[in-house]
């Protein structure tokens, strides 16, 4: 009975968790390079690694496949290329965090872990770009070999450095949160972070969000 009381705890989590990064690709959708509008920031990818964190790789692959489908049926206009190619970056961003927290939950396993999952986005990206972005553009292959390097590398890096930024910053917050509402059991043997620590991380998750939004903004503008 208990066993299934937090099944259905975790999927009540994880549908909340769904929804909530759905929400956010509806509502924070914003263009980095004036080049390349198409190419779009939301960070859903951050709560998908949350989800991750929380319950293991396949809850973050569920989360990527499930919000992916609703971006394909709801706002997509590139119909199943726009899936599949929303699905595996969010996938190789979130995979390699769950994966390597879920070897070592502590601060270094989720460092480790993001980290890796931005350096997997990134190369995983630039290959489906240039394999998939000529469909459903309609254009000359080497117009996208031209664009790989100066756009979409630094695109999906920018991208999943600031989502990495936002996962390490709400995630403390989102599992206090759940533990409170009786929706996540205590860990036992866990002990909470340091409040030096804790300080430590909210201070180098808000530099790297402030580096980074800095950033979008001079290459939006021009400037970079």
């Amino acid at each position: 009975m208990q066993f299934d009381r937090q099944k259905t705890k975790q999927l009540a989590v994880t549908g909340m968790l769904a929804a909530v990064a759905y929400l956010l690709v509806l509502v924070t959708r914003f263009p980095i390079f004036p080049a390349a509008p198409f190419l779009t920031y939301e960070p859903k990818d951050a709560v998908i690694a949350i989800g991750g964190f929380l319950y293991g790789p396949v809850t973050s692959l569920l989360l990527a496949l499930l919000v992916s489908f609703l971006e394909m049926v709801t706002v997509s206009t590139t119909a199943w290329i726009g899936f599949v190619m929303n699905f595996l970056s969010s996938a190789a961003f979130a995979l390699p965090a769950a994966l390597f927290y879920r070897c070592n939950r502590k601060l270094s396993g989720a460092v480790i872990g993001l980290s890796g999952g931005c350096v997997t986005m990134t190369a995983v990206m630039v290959l489906w770009n240039w394999l998939l972005t000529p469909l459903y553009m309609h254009v000359d292959r080497s117009l996208i070999v031209g664009m790989l390097f100066p756009v979409f590398l630094p695109f999906n890096l920018l991208k999943s450095v600031l989502n990495a930024g936002f996962a390490m910053l709400l995630y403390k917050p989102a599992v206090k949160a759940l533990r409170a509402a009786r929706m996540l059991p205590e860990e036992k043997g866990a002990a909470s972070l340091h409040k030096k620590k804790s300080l430590l991380v909210l201070g180098f998750s808000l530099a790297v969000i402030a580096a980074v939004i800095t950033l979008m903004l001079l290459i939006w503008r021009g400037i970079f």
